[in-house]
């Protein structure tokens, strides 16, 4: 395991969140001064310089659910509303589409090329909002300074690391779907034609040497693929054509996107699992997010605007229905979790819930809060 895996793993998906937000903002034709502001309170939030630095810090990722939850106070950090059913629908899309481009990095280091598409196009929403675009360039200076000097090994790690995090999640997505690249069962095409990694070579010769290390015979194989050499390598500078598409914004012309789950038997078993299982990292993923969350400092606006849902189905109706037939083993509606008491986490915990209280009055629990796993149950319902 990587521990230099999360940053990457958070941007990323923070991403292909913007992405899919902005298209169901443009498809429910919501005012464009009104888009931007949920836009743009995401981005700073999310670039936010504390926020940044806990994230940075070498660590292992941590359970799904503990980042969902940092998605959840990320994407209500403006004045949209989701329910339930579409923050499912949301986490799903946004988990899927970047495993997929995971998986189809030609080589380990390109998934810092697929991150700096993402930071491109996310400074494409804020180009109006130069305090934002400096927060952007900061994290793309960081990326730069920690990633930048990593071997192929250690990329291979993180990339490892990744499919780890990934590898029981098999949600078909309408996109990919109607573009042959994922199967019915939910898993991905390779696809066996196109360029081939940057510094390789198109397969199909195999050369011998002799003991001095000298060529003495070549032979030709069929390979069975459609093979070209790769063009150029895409740039790694702050400005440039990066030459790989893998997390450009797929959702730029407005198509609907379903997601079905796939497998449901099979995965349910080790998501419940996960679930109820005590965790033996329990407490070091509360810290872990008492400091992320502390880092994502909302500022509550003096005259704040009434906030609005957002639906990421085509209508009310099927979004009840996806609330109503998503089995309960799979909602991330509770974090369960085993942990010891202490007080000073709890202490702090309760401060960061009430900076994320948002406009409707947190859930109290019985215990008032004093209970961590109380607090946590608040953090996921808020």
């Amino acid at each position: 395991m990587s521990v230099r895996t999360l940053p990457l793993l958070f941007l990323n998906l923070g991403g292909e969140m913007l992405y899919i937000l902005d298209q169901r903002l443009r498809a429910q034709n919501v005012p464009g001064d009104k888009a931007r502001k949920v836009l743009n309170d995401i981005i700073s939030t999310m670039f936010n310089r504390k926020f940044m630095e806990e994230l940075f810090k070498p660590q292992e990722l941590y359970s799904k659910k503990a980042l969902r939850t940092v998605y959840d106070r990320l994407a209500h950090a403006s004045i949209i509303r989701l329910n339930q059913a579409s923050m499912d629908k949301l986490y799903d899309l946004m988990t899927v589409a970047f495993k997929y481009q995971v998986l189809m990095c030609p080589r380990p280091k390109d998934v810092l090329l697929v991150t700096f598409n993402h930071l491109d196009a996310i400074k494409g929403f804020i180009r109006d909002s130069p305090t934002i675009l400096r927060q952007v360039d900061e994290t793309f200076r960081q990326l730069t300074e920690v990633y930048g000097g990593l071997s192929a090994g250690e990329f291979q790690l993180i990339r490892q690391t990744l499919l780890i995090f990934f590898q029981d999640l098999h949600i078909r997505v309408s996109i990919f779907l109607k573009d042959r690249v994922q199967n019915s069962n939910g898993r991905f095409v390779l696809p066996v034609s196109g360029p081939v990694p940057w510094g390789t070579e198109v397969p199909g010769l195999i050369r011998m040497f002799n003991n001095k290390g000298e060529e003495v015979k070549t032979v030709e194989f069929k390979h069975g693929g459609n093979y070209v050499p790769a063009p150029k390598e895409g740039s790694f500078e702050l400005y440039g054509d990066r030459v790989l598409k893998l997390g450009t914004n797929m959702y730029s012309v407005n198509r609907p996107v379903e997601t079905h789950m796939s497998g449901a038997s099979e995965n349910l078993a080790s998501r419940t699992q996960e679930s109820i299982a005590p965790n033996p990292l329990a407490k070091e993923e509360l810290n872990f997010l008492a400091r992320l969350l502390g880092g994502m400092e909302i500022k509550k606006p003096s005259d704040p605007e009434p906030g609005f849902r957002l639906n990421l189905f085509t209508t009310d109706e099927e979004e009840e229905q996806a609330a109503l037939t998503r089995p309960e083993e799979l909602s991330y509606e509770v974090i369960n979790i085993q942990a010891t008491q202490d007080q000073q986490r709890n202490e702090e915990l309760a401060r960061i819930m009430g900076e994320f209280e948002i406009s409707d009055p947190p859930r109290r629990s019985a215990s008032k809060g004093d209970d961590l796993l109380a607090m946590m149950d608040e953090l996921s319902l808020c």
